[in-house]
């Protein structure tokens, strides 16, 4: 159990500490609570903090069980297993990839920074607070990649076991908490689990600007 995101960036910091002041370094927070997490990270590490916008398409009736990610510029991935059998249309999927890449712009244009810095031969940290099914997660390790970067590290507090199995496989370092057998949500595994606001994103964006240059 975790005390609130603060507390379980502070613990990920420690698993990452040979990277602490590492130059090329960049930390990479999803919104919003991924943020929080990361920029307890950039700060205990001293490293550049960026977000990366990636946002779950859900399950109709059922959000928070996500059938795939939509990421900025319409990149988008989907569960096929998720998918299969359960009667969701095309059209669904559609209008969600549109309606949450409207959102995606609307956050970046808030946040006022560009969609993804210069990650080329770079270590790069990616932090969120929890994973569940793991697609958001995935697509965000694809966008990075399109970078060319030096070295994917995924860096979260919890998730389920089978959720880590399949993200082993796309991240080149991988840091997980915990991995516990009852897995519901990730709110079970804090004790405050306060939802964050746009307004305490750009202030963690903008408390980290200090170790932008890379």
């Amino acid at each position: 159990m975790f005390k609130d995101r603060f507390d379980a960036g502070k613990q990920l910091a420690e698993k990452l500490i040979k990277y602490k002041g590492r130059k090329g370094t960049i930390v990479f927070g999803i919104p919003r609570g991924g943020v929080e997490i990361g920029f307890e990270i950039s700060r205990k590490l001293k490293l550049p903090l960026e977000p990366i916008i990636t946002k779950k398409i859900g399950f109709p009736g059922n959000e928070e069980y996500a059938i795939g990610a939509v990421g900025p510029g319409k990149e988008y991935i989907l569960d096929d297993d998720a998918i299969k059998g359960s009667g969701i249309s095309r059209d669904y999927i559609n209008e969600e990839i549109e309606s949450l890449n409207r959102l995606i712009e609307e956050r970046y244009k808030a946040y006022k920074i560009k969609k993804l810095p210069n990650a080329r031969n770079k270590n790069i940290i990616l932090a969120d607070d929890g994973i569940a099914t793991g697609n958001t997660m995935k697509l965000s390790i694809q966008l990075l990649r399109k970078q060319k970067p030096k070295k994917i590290i995924l860096a979260v507090p919890v998730a389920p076991k089978d959720s880590i199995k399949m993200l082993k496989s796309h991240a080149d370092e991988l840091i997980c908490l915990d991995t516990p057998l009852a897995f519901f949500a990730i709110g079970q595994f804090y004790e405050n689990f306060a939802q964050v606001s746009d307004e305490q994103v750009i202030e963690y964006l903008e408390k980290g600007k200090d170790y932008r240059k890379v």
